[in-house]
């Protein structure tokens, strides 16, 4: 069983930055492809940020252009996500996933995951 663990949310003003971080249970978990999605209020969850268990390939949404990065430490099996320049439309549950196939490139469909955390709430202030 893999276990997921966000943390890192919290109340930013617009232009400002936070960095979540998801730590995963489980010896296996650490060859999982995991990504972020996130789910505003009245809205679908929507997919952020991917990042192959390697750590070479990674994929964004479009939405991000650049403000985000992905990362992963395996040996602390943790992945991590830096946000910059936070918009009041970045505002949301934040959750982290994974997936057990071991494919190259990280997929950017929430119906491919296995695996998924409680969620971080991130709130961007005009």
């Amino acid at each position: 069983q893999v276990t997921l663990v966000e943390s890192g949310g919290g109340l930013v003003q617009a232009g400002g930055s936070l960095t979540l971080s998801c730590l995963a249970s489980g010896r296996t978990s650490r060859a999982y492809n995991k990504a972020w999605f996130r789910q505003a209020p009245g809205k679908e969850r929507e997919f952020v940020a991917a990042i192959s268990t390697s750590g070479i390939n990674t994929a964004y949404a479009d939405f991000v252009k650049g403000r985000f990065a992905i990362s992963r430490d395996n040996a602390a099996n943790t992945v991590n996500l830096q946000m910059n320049s936070l918009e009041p439309e970045d505002t949301a549950v934040y959750y982290c996933a994974a997936d057990k196939d071991p494919i190259p490139q990280p997929r950017r469909e929430g119906n491919d995951y296995d695996y998924w955390g409680q969620g971080t709430q991130v709130t961007v202030s005009s």
